[in-house]
């Protein structure tokens, strides 16, 4: 079977990670233990994920001119990730998330820095591109007029939109409704349930297909079933999310059914927190394979 195209569209950063016992409390000065500098990015992990799990993957983006952009175009090299479509903006910075993980759980300050450049123009200019994926993956970490003109280009062009609402935004109601798979999570989905009602809308009344990741309970495919997720001693959550939604991109552009979709997905958020780092513990499509079968 051929590997199906998956165009990622969205942020570039580089996560400048520190890990300490306990997080400060406002005013407190902590010990840390480790620092490391990880590229990440929604957008990029989720690229990442998805070329790891058997896609063939291309992005969009931006960095500045300097030496987190250059490396972060080399990682997404790595990754086997085509990076032909990521943009270089001089006199901006590349965009950066300060992560400080502690007690099994993290706390992250994004700033957006080149991602803030993904305008409407620039993705009118890729339009082509879009027309030749089987599907789009996006997130809410760049302009939202972008994001909206991204959802309408691949409606135009009959490809499929995987939408993960983070940092969640309110998109107009018309181009969500273009979205074929809207993956929240519990915040989020409240959030949007409530954008909605406000516009005399349900989220059942939307055509949209909704997935709600709920961490350890697992995941509800909207409104009322539940794919249990898998029990892993977690090491680090940062970039599980993005994990799901590359994997659910990929087994939904290969033909998989929902929940089965859901369940490989699962599978892959759960390998991914065993190790440190949004990218670094990503699975390969056979380590998930391979733990399904244990």
């Amino acid at each position: 079977m051929a590997e199906p195209k998956v165009l990622v569209i969205g942020s570039m950063n580089m996560d400048l990670v520190t890990t300490t016992s306990t997080f400060p409390k406002q005013g407190e000065t902590v010990m840390g233990e480790t620092f490391s500098t990880i590229p990440g990015g929604k957008g990029a992990n989720q690229a990442v994920a998805a070329s790891r799990l058997g896609a063939d993957v291309t992005f969009i983006g931006c960095v500045g001119e300097d030496l987190f952009g250059e490396t972060l175009i080399k990682n997404l090299h790595k990754n086997n990730v085509n990076s032909d479509s990521v943009t270089k903006i001089n006199g901006v910075e590349t965009g950066v998330a300060a992560i400080t993980i502690a007690e099994h759980d993290n706390n992250i300050i994004v700033v957006p820095g080149a991602n803030d450049q993904i305008t409407p123009t620039l993705i009118e200019q890729y339009e082509q591109v879009i027309a030749e994926h089987d599907m789009l993956l996006l997130q809410f970490e760049i302009p939202i007029d972008s994001v909206a003109k991204a959802i309408t280009i691949a409606n135009k062009h009959r490809v499929k939109v995987v939408l993960n609402p983070a940092p969640v935004k309110q998109l107009p109601v018309e181009v969500l409704k273009q979205v074929d798979f809207l993956i929240p999570n519990e915040h989020e989905v409240s959030i949007l349930g409530e954008q909605l009602e406000a516009e005399g809308i349900s989220l059942t009344g939307l055509a949209t297909k909704i997935i709600v990741t709920k961490g350890k309970d697992g995941v509800l495919i909207y409104p009322n079933e539940i794919v249990p997720s898998f029990a892993v001693k977690a090491t680090d959550t940062t970039g599980a999310g993005d994990t799901f939604n590359g994997a659910f991109a990929v087994a939904i552009a290969q033909g998989k059914p929902i929940a089965e979709a859901c369940q490989f997905a699962n599978a892959a958020a759960a390998l991914s927190v065993m190790k440190l780092g949004a990218q670094a513990g990503m699975p390969t499509e056979q380590n998930v394979y391979e733990f399904l079968k244990r």
